[in-house]
C-alpha cells in the first residue's frame, strides 16, 4: 500500500509496521476508550513518540477517502484520531472543524432522505447540532495553541456562518484581533458585525482607538478602509465633525 510515499520524513511501510500497528494494539486492548480525553493524549504520543507526526498524516489520508465515501462514522473516528495523535497541528484541528460544520450535515440530510424529503426544521437541527460540534472542537484546539488568531477567526466564521450567531463571531473576531500576530481584517470584522448588531457608538469607538495603530505604508491593515469607515459611522451617529477623538 503505497509504500515508497513518505510523510514527515517517514515511509508509510515504517509506519504500518510501528506507530500505526501500535495505535491498533492500543485500541484493541480497550486502553483509549477506558481513559480520559488527558491521559488518552498522553498515552498515544508516549506510545508513538517520534512517529507520531506521520502517524497523524496517515490518519488524514485515510480521513480524506473516508470524506471522499461520505463514510460518516469512519470520518467522526478519524477526526478523533488525528487530534489525539498530534494536537500540535492547527491544520488538522481547523480544516476538521470545517469538516464537521459544512460537510457532516451535508451527509446527514442525504442518509436521511435528501434535502426534498427532510424537513427545514430537521435541516437547521443538523446544521446546528454539526457546527456546535465544531465549536467543542475548537475549543479543545484552544487548550493546545491558546495564542491562535487563526483558531478565533474560524470560531467566528462557523458561529456566523453555520449559527447565525452575530454577537458571537462578533466577540471571538475581537478575541482574534488580540492574539499575536493577527490578520488585520479581524479587528475589522469585529467591528462591522457590531455594526450589524446596531450597536454603532462601539463600533466607532473600536475602529476610533485602532485607526492609529494601523501602519499606512502596509495596505493589508486598511487604514484608508478603517478610516472611510469612522466617518460613515459619525455621520450615521449625527456625531460633530470636530470630534477630538477623531482621526483627521
Amino acid at each position: 500500500m503505497m509504500g515508497g510515499l513518505a510523510l514527515g520524513g517517514v515511509c508509510l511501510r515504517s509506519l504500518e509496521s510501528a506507530g500505526w500497528a501500535r495505535l491498533q494494539e492500543l485500541d484493541a486492548a480497550g486502553r483509549l476508550e477506558s481513559t480520559s480525553a488527558a491521559s488518552e493524549q498522553a498515552l498515544v504520543q508516549g506510545a508513538l513518540g517520534a512517529l507520531r507526526a506521520g502517524v497523524a498524516d496517515l490518519v488524514w489520508l485515510r480521513l480524506s477517502k473516508a470524506t471522499e465515501d461520505h463514510d460518516l462514522p469512519a470520518t467522526e473516528s478519524l477526526l478523533r484520531l488525528v487530534s489525539v495523535v498530534d494536537p500540535r497541528s492547527q491544520y488538522f484541528w481547523i480544516n476538521g472543524a470545517r469538516i464537521v460544520a459544512y460537510d457532516l450535515p451535508v451527509w446527514q440530510i442525504d442518509l436521511a432522505g435528501g434535502y426534498g424529503r427532510v424537513s427545514a426544521v430537521a435541516q437547521e437541527q443538523f446544521i446546528r447540532g454539526q457546527a456546535t460540534r465544531a465549536l467543542l472542537r475548537l475549543d479543545e484546539a484552544m487548550t493546545f495553541h491558546p495564542s491562535s488568531a487563526a483558531l478565533w477567526i474560524e470560531r467566528a466564521n462557523i458561529q456566523f456562518t453555520r449559527l447565525g450567531d452575530v454577537a458571537g463571531a462578533a466577540e471571538s473576531y475581537r478575541r482574534a484581533s488580540q492574539q499575536p500576530a493577527a490578520p488585520y481584517f479581524a479587528a475589522r470584522l469585529h467591528a462591522e458585525l457590531l455594526r450589524r448588531l446596531g450597536r454603532k457608538a462601539e463600533a466607532l469607538a473600536w475602529l476610533t482607538k485602532l485607526h492609529p495603530m494601523l501602519p499606512a505604508a502596509d495596505e493589508s491593515a486598511g487604514a484608508d478602509l478603517v478610516l472611510a469607515r469612522i466617518r460613515v459611522l459619525e455621520r450615521e451617529l449625527m456625531l460633530p465633525a470636530d470630534r477630538v477623538d477623531c482621526p483627521r
